[in-house]
């Protein structure tokens, strides 16, 4: 081993030291002041609590309908990002692997969705939930959810489509499979790097929206988190323990899901520039 890569590698890990306790450290203060008071948060923002209580979260659950939110917001998080999956692996198979003439033209319109901010069309949006009967309907989310995710999930999923080999697919159809079952038992199977990454990303956009909840619904009880926990905000006050509180729950869906996860979205990250 080289003298200057000896030398090196201390100073490697001291940098991936700071840089992960400067990432962390939010995570950390969120975690400590949900066991804190409102009073205790004013007095020392920064310091450890003076005593673990779960009094925050106690208060949290009977100030607002909390587990009501959370379940609201699993169901429109979860349902956008299986129909995402699935229209997107269905159509990104079919662009990557059936050659016709009108076949970069079609991959260009689903890709327009990344260059077009959608919520400058927010008046049409509303008016066409109306006209459907989706406001004040937990669809109208995973509607809005589902076609905002559409167009990176298809960047992603054609492109590693694309660096599958043909082989495989070939000897599947000799053995009498047609397309959907090549697509079932043999592509999918091995793109689990790129369905770890868009579903990490789509989950963690649908979980922290807070635009689409607030302009179509109205009923208190079909709010999601972000939404719904705007009600610990007076109109002169605030109540911060509770609100940490609120905010570490909300934040565990995430951190368990990117754990389960982590390896496929790491490997989905790096395996273009490796192919």
């Amino acid at each position: 081993m080289k003298q200057s890569t000896i030398w090196a590698r201390p100073f490697y890990y001291i940098v991936v030291f700071a840089v992960a306790t400067i990432s962390l450290y939010p995570i950390l203060l969120m975690i400590l002041s949900s066991f804190k008071t409102s009073v205790d948060i004013y007095k020392n923002p920064l310091g450890l609590p003076t005593s673990f209580s779960l009094d925050t979260y106690h208060t949290l659950l009977s100030k607002i309908p909390f587990t009501t939110y959370f379940m609201n917001s699993a169901f429109v998080s979860i349902v956008s990002v299986v129909l995402i999956i699935v229209v997107c692996s269905l159509a990104s198979f079919y662009i990557a692997r059936f050659k016709f003439s009108w076949n970069q033209a079609l991959f260009f319109i689903f890709l327009l969705g990344m260059m077009i901010p959608i919520k400058l069309g927010i008046v049409p949006l509303f008016i066409l939930m109306r006209d459907l009967g989706l406001i004040n309907s937990l669809w109208s989310l995973i509607l809005m959810n589902t076609a905002t995710g559409i167009p990176l999930t298809m960047l992603i999923l054609t492109g590693f489509f694309k660096t599958m080999p043909y082989e495989l697919e070939e000897a599947a159809r000799i053995d009498g499979a047609g397309n959907l079952r090549v697509l079932w038992y043999v592509v999918l199977p091995l793109m689990r790097p790129a369905l770890g990454t868009v579903v990490i990303i789509n989950f963690i956009a649908a979980w922290n929206d807070f635009f689409f909840p607030l302009i179509f619904i109205t009923d208190k009880m079909k709010r999601t988190i972000p939404v719904g926990m705007m009600s610990l905000f007076g109109e002169h006050s605030a109540d911060w323990g509770s609100l940490f509180a609120g905010l570490t729950l909300a934040s565990l869906p995430m951190i368990l899901l990117f754990f389960i996860a982590s390896k496929q979205f790491m490997e989905g990250l790096t395996a273009g520039a490796i192919k």
